[in-house]
């Protein structure tokens, strides 16, 4: 089933994305060389409660994982890229991270991802693939709007990841959004223009493109949840949570 939203409902969902968007960036700021994985997911539940939200990740429990995810904020290092399980360990210089935060406010989701390096930024192949991740992504939003369909998006995206040579895992991608955190429709990070599910105004989706470096295939970490690239090669992930409005896509997650 797929959420058609009303104005007041994306009103709430423009409330809750601009608190995703702000902790991420409160996180990104706060972050240094030798801050711990769990200092940023208590960093992010006080932030959360203090906000009077809740996360959407603590009692996720979906079949890919094992149990529920138990944490606040998914935090992937290198060669981790997605459901980033935190644990106890202290970033080191040059460390290229990725936070996924998805939060639950006013009976209103919001999803939204960001990488960035840790401490010295002169980490010239990890700074071309965040970048590649938020061009595809700004592609996607562009190709978004009434009348669109998700195989527009997904080819826009697609076409920015393959231009800059980077292999495409299908297994993951974007999905729409709304009451609860994954709904329909898929958005694949590669796809034909012209098919697929047809936009219309009050739909929301979570655009999320992200690549690993030279391989398209992912394992799971020892603790059920963290997908790291096969090689361990590095990774990259940006997401932004969009609502479709009468005239075009409007980016909800901006902090």
């Amino acid at each position: 089933m797929i959420e058609i939203l009303t104005p007041p409902e994306v009103d709430r969902a423009r409330r809750t994305g601009g608190l995703v968007g702000a902790i991420l960036q409160d996180l990104r700021a706060r972050t240094s060389v030798g801050t711990n994985l769990l200092e940023l997911d208590e960093w992010t539940r006080s932030m959360i409660n203090d906000a009077g939200a809740e996360s959407c990740y603590v009692d996720y429990a979906p079949s890919f994982g094992r149990g529920r995810f138990g944490h606040h904020v998914c935090t992937a290092v290198n060669d981790a890229v997605l459901h980033g399980l935190p644990h106890d360990r202290s970033l080191a210089d040059g460390d290229l991270l990725t936070l996924d935060l998805a939060i639950l406010l006013d009976g209103m989701a919001a999803d939204a991802a960001i990488s960035f390096v840790v401490g010295n930024s002169d980490q010239p192949e990890s700074l071309a693939m965040i970048n590649t991740t938020e061009r595809a992504l700004a592609a996607g939003i562009a190709a978004a709007g009434p009348g669109a369909r998700i195989g527009d998006l997904a080819h826009a995206i697609g076409s920015v990841l393959s231009a800059d040579g980077y292999p495409i895992n299908l297994e993951f991608g974007g999905h729409g959004i709304g009451t609860t955190m994954h709904q329909d429709p898929h958005v694949p990070n590669t796809g034909r223009p012209g098919r697929g599910y047809q936009l219309r105004p009050g739909v929301l989706l979570a655009l999320e493109p992200w690549i690993m470096a030279d391989t398209d295939e992912l394992i799971t970490d020892d603790d059920g949840w963290t997908l790291r690239s096969a090689t361990g090669c590095r990774t990259a992930h940006t997401e932004h949570t969009i609502a479709i409005t009468p005239d075009g896509a409007e980016i909800l997650t901006l902090p």
